[in-house]
């Protein structure tokens, strides 16, 4: 059992989440669960879900959740703007129900957080800053605008978000390196927590073979449907591999939801792909768990762009603890993410990523291999409990950080008067 940061008993943090609703979100899940556990209270701040987690008010596991209704952002980016600015009254509001707390904990996207975050931080909060995404080359790799006003702006607001916190999370060390090198932020204050399956919930069952639908194997993608998530050159891969390797002993099950799901339903009917690609949407998770027990091999599909390059998947991590081989384009965190779990093809090319789904398809002792060695990177030096340390730790610099800087501000103002 990790010990307790230094006077956690008794403490309250409030996350500030806008991207996801609470419990879904499960990064920000366990770190509720590994802070309630070290003796905070936990207040969270969130949109409700369509389906799930839709109740206005919830205690969970001890945890408190506050949910606020929002409309998800559609038309481009002045759909976002509007979609931002509820979010934002939104979480102020709550967060003045809430009343005062010792840490704030603001998750992007979007870079906006650090609002209501500053109005806690006047009030004595100290604020860990919790970067989920790199929101520049989120705009460069969803828009295709390039780097125009609304992208020095996004700019503008992660420099303002780092300056304002205390500490700073991020997932993998690219993203250390990004908030030390563009955030100019010092190394000791960016602390890696790397996102990880809930090992004790998540895990492998019987497979079903009538999932398969008839086929000898099924593959499986798992994920977020938004356009810089490839499932548009897995489709096209897929079609590769009936039309140009001649392969359709195969079955495929995209799970996951997303505003690009109706258009991926419509490229899959124009592949002549619909007799053989399935789409669930989002699935319970003893669903999900279903189709990867079940699953000879796993699609990781992210097209190389400058936020992909950087970012830990967490469906890379969701199919290695599910002991799944996984084929991925070469991408630097996905290397380090899966290391021998997958294999990789070069940039962007369909065809090799069909011609490596074949290869595994037809090398059970491979498939074998690569899961194995997914589940024991998992259990090891992937494993969560390696964050939870990195958490704490966040949190006891946070907490010492921002009453070293209260104490200054008072002296300051002692000598004033």
């Amino acid at each position: 059992m990790l010990g307790e940061p230094k006077g956690a008993r008794g403490r309250r943090a409030l996350i500030l989440v806008e991207n996801l609703s609470v419990p879904f979100d499960r990064r920000v899940w366990q770190e509720c669960r590994t802070l309630r556990d070290a003796g905070w209270e936990v207040d969270v701040i969130c949109p409700q879900g369509t389906k799930r987690d839709t109740e206005p008010e919830a205690v969970i596991d001890g945890v408190r959740i506050h949910r606020y209704p929002l409309r998800a952002a559609t038309g481009g980016p002045a759909g976002y703007l509007k979609e931002y600015g509820a979010a934002l009254w939104h979480t102020a509001r709550l967060a003045r129900k809430v009343g005062p707390v010792d840490v704030v904990h603001a998750c992007n996207p979007p870079d906006l957080l650090f609002l209501p975050a500053l109005r806690l931080k006047r009030q004595g909060a100290a604020f860990v800053f919790d970067q989920h995404d790199l929101v520049p080359e989120l705009y460069l790799s969803r828009f295709g605008r390039g780097k125009d006003l609304l992208y020095r702006g996004v700019c503008a607001l992660e420099r303002a978000t780092y300056r304002a916190a205390d500490v700073v999370l991020a997932t993998n060390e690219s993203y250390k390196d990004v908030a030390v090198r563009r955030g100019g932020r010092r190394p000791e204050d960016v602390f890696v927590v790397r996102s990880a399956p809930d090992t004790e919930r998540f895990h492998p069952v019987d497979p079903e073979p009538e999932l398969k639908r008839g086929k000898p194997h099924l593959l499986c993608y798992l994920g977020v449907m938004g356009p810089q998530d490839g499932v548009d050159y897995a489709l096209r891969a897929l079609a590769k591999l009936r039309d140009e390797v001649g392969r359709t002993d195969w079955h495929a099950v995209f799970v996951g939801a997303g505003d690009t799901f109706d258009a991926m339903v419509e490229l899959s009917r124009e592949l002549g792909l619909d007799g053989q690609v399935e789409f669930t949407g989002r699935v319970p998770d003893t669903d999900l768990v279903r189709w990867l027990s079940t699953a000879d091999v796993c699609l990781s599909p992210d097209p190389c762009n400058p936020l992909n390059d950087v970012s830990t998947m967490n469906k890379v991590l969701e199919y290695m603890v599910m002991g799944r081989p996984i084929v991925s384009f070469d991408l630097k965190e996905a290397r380090v993410s899966a290391g021998e779990a997958a294999v990789y093809a070069k940039g962007d090319d369909e065809g090799e990523f069909a011609a490596l789904i074949a290869r595994l398809l037809d090398d059970p002792e491979q498939r074998s291999r690569m899961g194995k060695s997914g589940q024991e990177r998992i259990n090891g030096p992937l494993a969560w409990r390696n964050s939870q340390a990195a958490l704490l730790a966040a949190y006891e610099a946070a907490v010492e950080g921002g009453a070293a800087a209260r104490s200054g501000r008072e002296r300051g103002t002692s000598l004033e008067r």
